[in-house]
């Protein structure tokens, strides 16, 4: 109990390290003396982990980044106010550092701003304007059942297209959810219908066994640990549905490697870099999807599998928490990464550890 503590408080000095003056939450913060400086610098906005962080920042009581953050998105992220989408990447000044359609990082922002007001939705009308554009984006880009450009997903790694009328599954929790958020905010029918869509479409998404990585024309039909935002935090699917329980047993089957649990099958992502190189030797597993997991089993009712997948980081990390654990001493991880630390947290306040 005395290390979660101690983490507790490493986690949010990490957590405030990356909130920077102007309103960016960076990924990372390779300023500090704690960076390695083997591995990767993450030094940049990616508003889906920007908005894990305002979200913890609520559950933690951390106050005083949300609104920072909120202003940073709608004052300067290159781009947003003509075409009203998040891409993928951005430098702390706000230009564009990679330019892909990544749809859930709208879906995460509304989610996020809805969450900071959730005791009273009209008070996120200072942000009337942020609320309006991310959602009006997402619809205008939308085509009844799936985005009229390429999208790319969350790891950044693979790709839907129009003419194959495909969605990413976490995209559709991500942003049926987020739309929803924002019409309670301001009420919008559009947004509904569009949410509505999405929500039915995501229903195909479940093979019989387990929901896959994407559906349509041509479908991904592997599994992915991702599928966990499906029950937190989007809610698109009720923690014991048996699709959900299904697909978790798929992800424990094929991604819970001696504990740890990996992003999707034959992931080769170390982010490390080795004399100007990026090499890849092979994935390591992700805490933060042990924390994920420990979250789902929170929310299931089963504490002691969630302090499970829980003490799996907790007994390996010493002050800070990497985004990936290795089982050799020559990879080395961006560590601390912040979104690793707001699910340690999050998954410790489910399990009532503070």
């Amino acid at each position: 109990m005395k290390e979660v503590h101690k983490l507790k408080e490493t986690s949010i000095e990490v957590i405030k390290d990356c909130c920077l003056e102007n309103g960016a939450i960076v990924a990372a913060n390779p300023t500090k003396k704690y960076y390695p400086p083997e591995a990767k610098h993450y030094f940049y906005v990616w508003p889906r982990d920007a908005s894990f962080v305002c979200i913890c920042g609520d559950i933690i009581g951390i106050d005083n980044i949300q609104e920072k953050f909120f202003e940073w998105c709608l004052n300067r992220a290159e781009g947003f106010r003509r075409a009203s989408l998040f891409f993928e990447k951005y430098y702390v000044n706000g230009l564009k550092a990679l330019p892909r359609f990544q749809p859930d990082q709208g879906g995460s922002i509304l989610f996020a701003v809805h969450h900071h007001y959730k005791d009273d939705p009209s008070k996120a009308l200072k942000f009337k304007e942020l609320v309006k554009k991310t959602a009006d984006g997402l619809c205008w880009f939308w085509e009844g059942g799936h985005f009229n450009r390429i999208t790319n997903d969350l790891w950044e790694e693979r790709h839907t297209f129009p003419d194959l009328k495909d969605n990413f599954t976490y995209d559709l929790a991500a942003c049926s959810k987020g739309l929803e958020k924002a019409n309670e905010i301001i009420p919008n029918s559009r947004w509904m219908e569009v949410s509505n869509q999405m929500k039915k479409i995501l229903e195909k998404h479940y093979n019989g066994k387990f929901f896959v990585r994407s559906h349509g024309i041509l479908s991904d039909e592997n599994i992915d640990a991702s599928m966990l935002g499906l029950t937190y935090p989007f809610e698109a699917i009720k923690p014991d549905d048996k699709r959900m329980k299904s697909t978790v047993k798929e992800i424990e089957k094929k991604l819970a490697i001696n504990g740890g649990v990996h992003r999707y099958e034959h992931d080769e992502y170390d982010g490390w870099m080795y004399e100007s190189f990026h090499r890849k030797k092979g994935s390591g597993a992700w805490p933060l999807l042990n924390f994920w997991l420990s979250i789902y089993y929170s929310k299931l009712g089963k504490k002691k599998k969630a302090k499970k997948y829980f003490d799996w980081v907790v007994d390996k990390v010493d002050n800070y928490i990497p985004e990936q654990i290795f089982d050799n001493d020559i990879q080395i991880s961006v560590s601390p990464l912040a979104w690793s630390h707001v699910m340690f947290l999050i998954a410790g306040r489910y399990l009532e550890l503070f």
